[in-house]
């Protein structure tokens, strides 16, 4: 089963709304990745509830109108299904996670996406974090990759990523 990391950008990006970047194609490419978790994926959280509140406050936990807003909702119903939503604990400390690693090259590293690094390396399945429009994932795509953590980018229209992108599938 794919075990994914999914930035709150990509439920934005799939409701198509408030994100003036997203063009079509991003757009479409989010709501099929949303669409294929539900149905064959996992998504990994933290315990502490920091990415559902920082999703809770960016979509609709109600799921409507947008698949994004949906993609909350169906976490919000299946938090207690282990074959649907994992949830690894991580350590706020000093404005960051005691997970994140101390390197001076991350050291400029958004503290609103630590999270999803913390998380990524304290699962032992080391699930890839999948983003639509954030381009410091990009930006520190180097380092973070070196630390072992996997980024996939379903927008590469928006970012013009030379990395490896992902297709809906993966």
């Amino acid at each position: 089963m794919l075990k994914v990391i999914i930035d709150t950008n990509v439920l934005i990006a799939a409701n198509g709304r408030d994100c003036p970047q997203v063009t079509p194609q991003c757009q479409w490419s989010a709501v099929k990745y949303l669409r294929h978790i539900q149905q064959q994926g996992q998504i990994v959280i933290d315990g502490q509830w920091l990415i559902l509140r920082e999703y809770q406050h960016k979509v609709n936990p109600q799921g409507q109108p947008g698949v994004g807003d949906a993609f909350l909702k169906w976490i919000l119903t299946n938090l207690a299904n282990p074959h649907r939503c994992q949830q690894v604990n991580i350590t706020p400390e000093n404005g960051s996670f005691r997970e994140f690693p101390e390197q001076p090259d991350l050291q400029h590293f958004d503290p609103s996406d630590r999270k999803f690094v913390a998380i990524a390396l304290q699962c032992s399945a080391n699930p890839p974090i999948i983003n639509a429009v954030d381009s410091d994932w990009l930006e520190f795509y180097q380092p973070l990759t070196q630390l072992g953590i996997t980024i996939k980018f379903i927008c590469p229209d928006i970012l013009a990523s030379p990395v490896i992108t992902v297709n809906n599938q993966s």
